[in-house]
């Protein structure tokens, strides 16, 4: 697959990059579609990306750059989409390329807005790419930590797990393990869910509870994201391997991630509005909250921890007294 197929990597962000440099570990040249030419013509003269990851120097001969989505989309067979969810409608939209006989891996941790869908379902249903060609990136590894090449683990979700195998070879390198499941809606669920319960975690780190409740929080939001997981795709999957409790551990926990620090900031009394404005990157978690929220609508599964970020972010709650609520529920 690697040497045969085109590759692209869609979006202009940290995640983006990061995946950049993975895949360049195993592929001679890759397309890489940007929204913005400026940003474009910065990545060329300095060697790397001006916005994300400004330590991580790249080949730029090796990449074909460009903000033409439909060209981008005509010049590969591989897309691998790390645009961030709230704007993913936005960027397809202007799509006049048939996608349907394409490749997709999303590594995106986000649902698609308004329609409370998850991407690959989004991918299947709107465009029509059989599920067998969407393959779902997950695991605990943060793009700055790539970047420094710290060892990081990946989990490539795909129904098809021989495209999955063949998925992982483009992600494997020196300082990334990869591995494979069938599991791609469980994959994409948690990993959306560990979004919200980081902004949990913010909260109370901002509210000044210490590490004793954190370790309740996050034994808590793992038996939370396992009850609705099960209850949207009741097949069999470890929830306490490293793509699921790992990657909830890790997004939780790091100085390195947004949910956490935008959560942080809601503990501490910023608006969400405030919150937002400040942040340098986007927090999908808040977006998700609300997608999770209406969701589980269908299902009714007891998700205590996940309605209490709501209340906080889409109600105004008192941060202060839901998680005063919240932790007389939790055990």
């Amino acid at each position: 697959m690697t040497s045969r197929n085109r590759i692209a990597i869609m979006g202009g962000g940290s995640w983006a990059t990061a995946i950049a440099k993975i895949v360049l570990h195993n592929v001679p040249s890759i397309n890489w579609y940007m929204r913005r030419q400026d940003q474009i013509d910065e990545f060329i003269r300095l060697s790397k990306n001006p916005s994300y990851l400004t330590a991580t120097k790249f080949d730029t001969s090796r990449i074909h750059f460009t903000n033409d989505i439909n060209e981008v989309v005509g010049d590969s067979d591989i897309l691998i989409v790390a645009i961030p969810s709230p704007f993913l409608k936005l960027h397809l939209k202007k799509l006049r390329r048939k996608v349907s006989k394409k490749m997709v891996i999303s590594a995106i941790k986000g649902m698609v807005p308004d329609e409370n869908m998850v991407v690959s379902d989004y991918l299947h249903h709107k465009y029509g790419i059989p599920l067998e060609n969407i393959g779902v990136l997950a695991g605990p590894c943060h793009a700055e930590e790539v970047a420094m090449e710290r060892l990081s683990y990946l989990t490539i979700g795909c129904c098809d797990r021989e495209k999955a195998q063949r998925f992982a070879q483009l992600f494997t390198a020196p300082f990334v393990n990869t591995s494979v499941c069938e599991d791609i809606y469980g994959l994409e669920y948690s990993s959306v869910m560990k979004n919200i319960y980081s902004i949990a975690a913010g909260i109370c780190h901002g509210l000044k509870y210490g590490d004793n409740f954190q370790a309740v929080l996050v034994s808590n939001a793992i038996q939370e994201m396992n009850r609705l997981t099960k209850a949207i795709s009741p097949m069999h999957r470890d929830i306490n391997s490293s793509a699921y409790l790992g990657d909830l551990l890790v997004t939780a926990y790091s100085k390195f991630s947004r949910n956490r620090l935008f959560g942080t900031m809601i503990g501490k009394g910023y608006s969400v509005k405030t919150a937002q404005l400040e942040m340098e990157m986007i927090a999908e978690g808040y977006y998700a909250t609300k997608c999770i929220h209406e969701v589980n609508e269908h299902f009714h599964v007891d998700i205590p921890i996940v309605n209490a970020v709501y209340n906080i972010l889409y109600n105004r709650c008192s941060p202060t007294l839901e998680i005063r609520q919240l932790a007389e529920k939790l055990s």
